[in-house]
């Protein structure tokens, strides 16, 4: 398995950094998952990404840890 760092990314105007988390924290709270995200991986190479909220749904309904590639 590989290791990834997923971040994702909001644009959000706020008067300090902790202002601009605590306002994703709170959308995250209220509505749907984003789906702008920011993937580096091992070698330090970032690749940005928007979901399609239908297929990330679908997958997150899915139980990934069961199949034996994932044992």
């Amino acid at each position: 398995m590989h290791k990834f760092i997923v971040t994702a990314t909001q644009e959000t105007e706020a008067d300090s950094a902790e202002q601009a988390a605590l306002l994703m924290y709170q959308q995250l709270s209220k509505g749907p998952a984003p789906i702008y995200y920011s993937v580096t991986d091992e070698k330090q190479v970032t690749t940005d990404l928007v979901l399609d909220r239908v297929k990330a749904n679908e997958f997150s309904g899915v139980d990934h840890t069961a199949a034996p590639g994932n044992w």
